[in-house]
């Protein structure tokens, strides 16, 4: 057992014999995300355990200057590693401008001009429809096969003991069972204002904020690591947990 001092909120907790580490949003910053791994290896090594799990929550590409990066590291952290990787809301983004050129203009603004840039890829301001379509089929040539792959088997979430992972929330009053992919990714006031406990303890990211939020019934770990430098890892074990 680790020295984790901090009590899981509401009395939920895990399975004994399995540590769990979230990774919050990453948005292109692949030296933090090299550096919570060697925090999260290092742990490890202090405090061998049986069986680790490392959950990513998704929002890997945008806003940061190196998603290509990011892609790659995590590619081959899930080589070597028991891993999770959600889909956020802008891996969803992009996906969506590969199939539809006409809404690159909208995802520069989201943060995938720093994505473009990161393949190679450079975009006029305002580009056009044919414009549009030229840069998106430059986008697919540089795009290798094997992050395509991983952006498309992205998990929705997942649930680990009394812990639910998402990457935006949950939508109050519906099974976690029967959470829609749309809110699971996106969702933010409804869930957000929601006092009362659900289920499990939700453990999200999405909405940044400048320290990890604990609630009773929620953690949020998005702690705008592209803008402020600080990518946010909490463990999990048993019914104790801290942040890395």
């Amino acid at each position: 057992m680790t020295p984790l001092v901090e009590r899981i909120p509401s009395g939920f907790s895990i399975p004994k014999g399995v540590r769990l580490f979230a990774v919050g949003d990453i948005h292109g910053r692949v030296d933090l995300l090299e550096q919570t791994i060697r925090k999260i290896d290092a742990h490890l090594r202090d405090y061998p355990s049986s069986r680790s799990i490392r959950i990513f929550l998704g929002d890997y590409v945008d806003r940061g200057p190196k998603s290509r990066d990011v892609l790659d590291a995590l590619i081959d952290i899930g080589k070597r590693s028991e891993t999770v990787f959600l889909r956020g809301n802008h891996e969803a983004f992009l996906l969506d401008v590969l199939l539809n050129p006409a809404i690159l203009p909208t995802w520069k603004t989201f943060g995938g001009l720093e994505t473009l840039i990161s393949y190679g890829v450079s975009s006029p301001l305002n580009p056009d429809i044919a414009g549009s379509l030229k840069i998106v089929d430059a986008f697919i040539e540089k795009l290798p096969a094997e992050h395509v792959q991983f952006l498309k088997t992205l998990s929705p979430c997942f649930s680990f003991g009394d812990i639910f992972f998402a990457h935006a929330g949950v939508r109050p009053g519906l099974g976690l069972a029967v959470q829609s992919v749309a809110d699971l990714m996106w969702i933010r006031d409804e869930f957000l204002e929601h006092d009362e406990l659900f289920e499990k303890l939700i453990v999200h990211g999405h909405t940044p904020v400048k320290t990890p939020d604990v609630r009773l019934n929620r953690i949020n770990i998005d702690t705008g690591a592209y803008a402020t430098g600080r990518l946010t890892c909490v463990c999990f074990e048993e019914d104790r947990f801290a942040f890395l």
